[in-house]
């Protein structure tokens, strides 16, 4: 199975090139879109959303991840391997997050291959996808081994207060993980001031609150509207978390 987190978006030719290259590699395995609009340009912000939706998928899932920006640049193109899940992408720090949270030893291998046609704006479909196929037909190591640390680190906190995801209801995604919170915290953003409720229905029609989504997200909601609406935030947008004598930012 290969699954892809890319930036990309629906329309436009891109995500279609890379599944016929992915088609063409391995015919027999199954390809499922996850996300084409993880947060565009944005490793960062994307590296918190991928580890909460992986563990659906089981072991030996490959994950191809393109988002992006410096393609062509001087990062290196990786293979991570995390609790026995694959993940074919750039260097950029879309992993950090997956390699931190894995329950066993994460490793990782500097693609070395190359094909005879590579574009320097397209490693999506060029490079990542072959080897995303290959990794599907057989999930044997490729390139050469990097030691973890050698792995590019941004030391991005373990939880990020800031909006990572705005889905098309409207709700709207934090890089803070549920468990780390208690249900009596405070969540402020853009002036406003939620509290914790479990289920849409537990608010009034219209009311915004904070809870925690089905893939263990801290997610901004309001029931039956467009919270993103009401509240005019975007990708990126700081958020204040208040944890009894603790204020997160």
């Amino acid at each position: 199975m290969i699954v892809l987190f890319t930036d990309f978006g629906m329309t436009g030719p891109y995500l279609g090139q890379m599944k016929a290259v992915l088609r063409r590699g391995a015919p027999e395995v199954d390809i499922i879109d996850l996300f084409a609009d993880a947060p565009a340009h944005d490793p960062k912000a994307a590296a918190y959303l991928l580890p909460a939706y992986v563990t659906e998928f089981p072991p030996g899932t490959v994950f191809l991840c393109v988002v992006d920006p410096g393609v062509g640049g001087a990062r290196r193109p990786v293979v991570v391997n995390a609790d026995d899940r694959w993940f074919v992408g750039p260097d950029n720090g879309l992993f950090e997050l997956v390699m931190r949270r894995a329950n066993s030893k994460a490793r990782c291998w500097t693609i070395t291959w190359r094909p005879e046609r590579i574009s320097a704006s397209f490693h999506g479909r060029d490079l990542f996808a072959p080897v995303a196929a290959r990794l599907a037909r057989d999930p044997a190591p490729v390139g050469e081994e990097l030691h973890a640390a050698c792995v590019r680190r941004d030391h991005w906190p373990d939880d990020l207060a800031s909006i990572i995801y705005i889905d098309v209801f409207g709700n709207v995604m934090t890089g803070f993980r549920f468990s780390s919170l208690a249900t009596t915290a405070a969540v402020t953003i853009a002036g406003q001031r939620l509290s914790y409720a479990e289920v849409f229905e537990r608010v009034p029609v219209g009311d915004m609150f904070w809870y925690g989504n089905a893939n263990g997200l801290v997610e901004l909601a309001a029931n039956r509207a467009r919270a993103s609406d009401r509240l005019g935030v975007k990708i990126g947008d700081a958020v204040v978390i208040e944890s009894g004598a603790t204020i997160r930012h």
